[in-house]
């Protein structure tokens, strides 16, 4: 599998750690700093956009998802 290429934080790390202290839990430091939930977020989004692409469109629509 190819390595992907770094990209900035695609999400607000205190929106994150806030959601998760509603639901009653605790965040880790590598969970916000780290790249497994930035690549999860990418990974959705180009999934998104190759649905869209396949569809022959350039816009990117919650079905995509």
């Amino acid at each position: 599998m190819a390595k992907k290429a770094a990209v900035d934080a695609l999400f607000v790390k205190s929106k994150v750690r806030e959601y998760i202290k509603s639901k009653g839990c605790n965040t880790s430091g590598d969970l916000i700093d780290g790249n497994a939930l930035n690549d999860a977020i990418v990974n959705v989004l180009d999934n998104a956009i190759g649905r869209a692409k396949a569809n022959g469109r350039k816009t990117v629509q919650e079905k995509d998802l």
